[in-house]
């Protein structure tokens, strides 16, 4: 049975970049220390957006241009990336990524995943929307998310997005 580790939009943009805050520079070292010492597949995900970003739907509620493809604030923080070079990258127009859920179901066929741990940014946008999506994608095998390795655009809806995992039976867990 191998264990999957799915980092979410861990961005320089979200970061320290546009849409950045304090929360999410201070989990940068704990992503770090748990993406070297995870034990089975990593991936990450990037969120990904074109030029034309204020003109979508997600753009006219959220006005601020971030993590448009090519740009410094589009690419995964350096120090992240490089502990796992050769992982998997997906980038998802939207908070959900389709495309991580048939990735996983295909995983999934070829040896059980022993259980899928969500990290990254943010909480209660990405993370949650991506927990659940997984959670439709394969419902027997177990989810965890590391909140001491995630953050939300404020503390408050970094607490409301685990409580709501909570509730749909997504393990939370504090390392």
């Amino acid at each position: 049975m191998k264990n999957v580790l799915v980092v979410v939009d861990m961005q320089n943009d979200f970061i320290d970049g546009s849409l950045g805050t304090a929360e999410a520079v201070e989990i940068v070292p704990r992503v770090a220390e748990k993406i070297r010492g995870f034990e089975g597949a990593v991936i990450f995900t990037r969120d990904t957006h074109a030029p034309e970003y204020l003109q979508t739907q997600e753009g006219r509620n959220l006005p601020v241009e971030h993590c448009i493809k090519g740009s410094h604030g589009w690419q995964i923080r350096d120090e992240l990336s490089s502990i796992r070079p050769n992982a998997v990258v997906l980038d998802k127009p939207t908070f959900g990524s389709p495309e991580l859920g048939r990735l996983l179901l295909e995983l999934q066929r070829g040896e059980d995943i022993g259980e899928i741990t969500l990290i990254g940014l943010c909480t209660d946008i990405c993370v949650i929307s991506n927990a659940l999506l997984i959670k439709a994608f394969l419902p027997e095998t177990p989810i965890t998310v590391d909140a001491a390795c995630c953050a939300g655009v404020t503390p408050q809806s970094h607490l409301n997005a685990l409580s709501a995992m909570k509730m749909c039976q997504i393990r939370i867990i504090n390392e």
